[in-house]
């Protein structure tokens, strides 16, 4: 029997960002979906139930905290783990971020391995 691979959602309008990540995150065996717009990330979150989301603020479409505050009410992906993944460091967009639902916040340029370390705890803990 195949085990079930965990599916992470990456949403970043930079397909550079979306590209680097999801070859990372391949490489320790996850399965990457990926989103350039706050319409696509609802409907990709909807369709396909990832195990968690990172998700950026900026979006040609609508923001980051939109997005998050849409899933938390939805009753399929409301307790999907969500990571804001952001050049937005500000403490006031942290707070807002994680006040939405967000479950941790991290800003650009980032650490790849603090990042896959953050992620595979949230993961341990759902």
């Amino acid at each position: 029997m195949e085990q079930k691979r965990t599916k992470i959602l990456v949403v970043d309008d930079e397909k550079g960002t979306v590209n680097a990540l999801r070859i990372s995150l391949e490489s320790d065996n996850y399965d990457v979906i990926e989103a350039f717009t706050g319409d696509g990330a609802i409907r990709k979150a909807k369709s396909e139930l990832p195990d968690l989301i990172l998700l950026d603020l900026m979006l040609p479409d609508m923001t980051g905290y939109e997005i998050c505050n849409k899933l938390r009410k939805g009753r399929s992906t409301r307790s999907i783990p969500i990571i804001m993944l952001t050049g937005m460091g500000g403490a006031v967009d942290k707070m807002a971020g994680l006040e939405l639902g967000a479950d941790d916040y991290i800003t650009k340029p980032f650490d790849l391995n603090e990042l896959k370390a953050r992620i595979s705890t949230i993961l341990q803990r759902n």
